[in-house]
């Protein structure tokens, strides 16, 4: 299988298998999205086993942005492509803050009805700053 080199944007590497889509919805990328997208799915990896893979063309991801995909992924990594070329090379970690992203599991929770969301990061949990339950990071995406 053979995916075309992209001149400007973002790849997504070392993506758990199964979990593109859900990088994809984070990211915002939709059927909407103007550029091309490639996504490959369960492509063979020594270090994972199976792995996903998301090509995004026109779009560059800043370090904060990369963070959050962890709490999809944590062991993913996001290359920016300009020129054709790598130009930075990010590994995700999880954030000490997630401001505006994410989405708190509790449904009687105020942050839920509003689009402001605060989560503080609490050993390998989050709090949430409204209702002040503590949820684990993949429960926020």
């Amino acid at each position: 299988m053979q995916v075309d080199n992209i001149e400007i944007g973002t790849v997504v590497d070392h993506i758990e298998a199964g979990k593109a889509a859900k990088v994809m919805k984070l990211l915002d990328i939709g059927e909407n999205y103007p550029h091309r997208v490639a996504v490959v799915l369960n492509v063979p990896s020594k270090k994972m086993g199976t792995k996903d893979i998301v090509k995004i063309e026109g779009k560059l991801v800043n370090q904060e942005t990369a963070n959050i995909i962890a709490l999809i992924s944590p062991g993913a990594t996001v290359n920016i492509i300009k020129n054709g070329k790598l130009g930075q090379k990010y590994n995700v970690e999880l954030p000490n803050e997630i401001r505006g992203s994410g989405k708190c599991p509790n449904p009687n929770c105020i942050s839920v009805e509003s689009e402001e969301r605060f989560f503080s990061k609490e050993k390998n949990s989050y709090r949430c700053h409204y209702c002040e339950r503590i949820f684990n990071a993949p429960e926020l995406v």
